[in-house]
């Protein structure tokens, strides 16, 4: 995707296919109609995972880490984002930053590998309250405490809407994770948004009444999305979420007083 001169890159992990159940639920019960994102016969939906690219500023910008080397979890086949970045001629040691959507597992896994930083040059960039949600208190997970633990001197965080570089912007969004963080590209008058996980299908965008399965607040995130969803119905602008098949981009339009999705 170009964004004025800015090229953002997908780099893809690999693929999830979950329990349509277990990822998103509808307010009524209605079933699931969305040909964007179908179900299997086995009732799973795909759920790319990885990372993007965005060079800008001087800047080699990784958003979002994917799972790492290993990754047991049931309908997870990952593992091959260092593969493929290199495959965009982009070598590890050319990472300048790696900012994070939120700090699930499934974003953050390839920082650091055995102890060693897999980016070795890089500035790693997240919100504040994710990292304290994640790394310390009742709700730690041991294993996104490890990841970060052989880079902490090189972690910095934020806890408001802030330009990390020329022409990225961080942007809160809590309510999927407690700093759960919209990324905006902008360049020559057009823009870009990177939504992580502020939502995982269409559906969530075309229907208020979906809901995902794994906001920490469920409430806050459903309005996170809803007002996403105005933004980018009116702005027109490109966007891609952190799970969408093949880390693509789309667009919300408006047809007949509902909103539609179109694959950009």
């Amino acid at each position: 995707m170009k964004i004025g001169t800015v090229d953002i890159v997908g780099v893809l992990d690999g693929i999830a296919r979950l329990p349509l159940a277990s990822t998103v639920v509808h307010a009524r019960g209605a079933r699931w109609e969305c040909h964007h994102q179908p179900v299997g016969a086995d009732g799973r939906i795909r759920m790319d995972v990885g990372s993007f690219l965005v060079r800008l500023g001087g800047r080699t910008v990784l958003v979002d880490a994917g799972t790492g080397p290993g990754f047991e979890h049931d309908g997870f086949a990952t593992g091959g984002l260092l593969d493929n970045l290199r495959r965009t001629g982009v070598a590890p040691e050319e990472i300048t930053d790696v900012v994070f959507t939120h700090l699930h597992a499934d974003h953050v896994g390839w920082s650091t590998v055995r102890g060693e930083a897999v980016f070795p040059k890089a500035t790693f960039r997240m919100h504040a309250a994710d990292r304290a949600y994640f790394t310390t208190g009742e709700t730690a997970d041991p294993a996104v405490r490890e990841t970060f633990e052989p880079i902490a001197g090189r972690i910095e965080t934020f806890d408001e809407e802030t330009e990390l570089v020329p022409g990225l912007i961080a942007r809160p969004a809590p309510g999927h994770t407690p700093g759960s963080t919209v990324f905006v590209v902008s360049d020559a008058g057009e823009r870009a948004l990177l939504l992580g996980d502020v939502l995982h299908t269409v559906g969530e965008l075309t229907d208020p009444e979906w809901e995902g399965m794994f906001d920490v607040d469920r409430v806050a995130a459903t309005a996170i999305r809803q007002r996403l969803a105005a933004e980018l119905e009116a702005s027109g602008d490109v966007f891609a979420p952190a799970h969408f098949p093949e880390l693509a981009f789309g667009r919300l339009i408006s047809e007949d007083g509902l909103r539609r999705f179109a694959w950009a």
